[in-house]
């Protein structure tokens, strides 16, 4: 049996990653709680991996962003950064929580949202769009338990929509969006209208601080130019060749989550009143809706073999290596519907495109050597199922084993990267 070697790390950086990715303490901080978006990382773990195998100025990739959990950290950091997700709901949510706003764009939200309080109302005129409603995307928000929620949704956007710069408008419809989701996923109760606004008042309040923190953190570490951050709606397979890539150095960091193989995840859609599916979040974001669920988790879970999820993955680690070096760590979370066999097949695609599995040394005694964690604070329904294959997750360490060469040194511009107002 080959064992799989040791990653060459401080026994403090080792002994924290470890820690960190087993910590189920709730995520804050920063922008991270802009929306909860499903399998996110814990922030703590990504800073962690960020310290542990980068240095302030490098480059962070996640190919698989969702919610830009790493972008965030990356940048907080003194990283520059760059994620890709095929979802434009997360592009959206990703970008907003990575931009960085002046104290007097601020100011204004803040006005913003003591006013939309008072245009939430339900003897007002609703602001129904008939192209998203002919669409489907308002699917089961027009029931008896649901219109007045869903009007209160719409009288914000309007609100919104009053901002006078399209940045604004796009901070104050993830505040809508951060609320519509406490308010309709997976709930039990649905909230009435009134605990609707008060919530809304409370999510703008602390996105607002947020907002404020990130800048006034990577404000400490970026003094003379702008960090570079892109988050890119597109597919990670093909990624070496985007021309918003091309020109970039090559990543010392690639951490990221894939989909999970056979594992049902609902990155698209909201459960609402009794778990009914719903792609309102693409409507409150004003973006579109990529179809299916397989469309986002790399394949048809239910497939024998799963043929579809690992021509993909290969696809996609193939151009995640063409784009990294032998000094890159590339850091994946993934859990299984099915370990047994998924597991050794996800690692013989890492292998087919020249990635070599490496291990953290104080784990050597335990289990399989792997990083193992159980998943936390997973939805109500999820738990009471209790431990199952999906509760668990794997973090998996790789790096190539070969030298590519490297690419251009790094050039940040005034003009490219992280959207900042002086």
């Amino acid at each position: 049996m080959i064992t799989a070697p040791r990653l060459k790390i401080t026994y403090r950086h080792a002994c924290k990653l470890i820690s960190t990715a087993r910590d189920s303490t709730p995520v804050a901080g920063l922008t991270h709680n802009f929306y909860r978006y499903p399998a996110r990382f814990s922030p703590r773990f990504v800073r962690a991996a960020i310290e542990a195998f980068t240095t302030p100025g490098d480059l962070v990739l996640d190919p698989f962003m969702g919610g830009g959990t790493t972008l965030v950290e990356a940048l907080a950091t003194g990283r520059h950064a760059v994620g890709t997700d095929i979802s434009s709901l997360a592009g959206f949510v990703s970008e907003v929580k990575t931009t960085l706003y002046s104290e007097m764009e601020l100011y204004r939200l803040s006005r913003w949202a003591q006013r939309v309080v008072t245009q939430i109302h339900m003897h007002g005129p609703g602001h129904l769009s008939k192209t998203h409603v002919d669409a489907g995307y308002l699917r089961h928000l027009c029931g008896v338990a649901t219109w007045r929620l869903r009007k209160a949704i719409e009288q914000a956007l309007v609100c919104a929509s009053t901002l006078d710069s399209l940045k604004l408008q796009t901070f104050a419809r993830c505040v809508v969006l951060r609320t519509a989701q406490w308010a309709l996923d997976g709930r039990k109760r649905l909230p009435s209208v009134s605990e609707f606004r008060a919530k809304l008042c409370e999510f703008a309040e602390m996105m607002i601080e947020g907002a404020r923190e990130l800048r006034q953190t990577v404000d400490a570490h970026w003094s003379t130019c702008v960090p570079i951050a892109r988050c890119l709606t597109r597919p990670s397979a093909g990624l070496e060749t985007d021309p918003l890539v091309e020109g970039l150095p090559r990543p010392r960091l690639v951490l990221t989550s894939p989909p999970y193989p056979g594992v049902h995840v609902l990155y698209h859609r909201w459960q609402i009143d009794g778990r009914k599916e719903s792609p309102a979040p693409f409507w409150i974001a004003n973006q579109l809706d990529g179809s299916g669920e397989s469309h986002y988790t790399m394949g048809w879970r239910k497939t024998e073999g799963l043929p579809d999820y690992f021509n993909q993955l290969r696809q996609s680690l193939h151009s995640i290596a063409a784009i990294c070096t032998d000094e890159t760590t590339i850091v994946q979370v993934v859990a299984f519907s099915e370990p047994r066999w998924q597991l050794p097949r996800y690692l013989a695609a890492a292998e087919d495109v020249g990635m070599r599995e490496f291990r953290l040394s104080p784990l050597k005694r335990e289990s399989d050597g792997r990083l193992w964690r159980v998943v936390p604070n997973r939805k109500w329904y999820a738990d009471q199922r209790g431990r199952t294959n999906a509760s668990l997750e794997v973090v998996l360490f790789h790096r190539l084993r070969s030298f590519v060469p490297a690419m251009r040194p790094i050039t940040a511009k005034p003009n490219v990267g992280v959207s900042r107002t002086p």
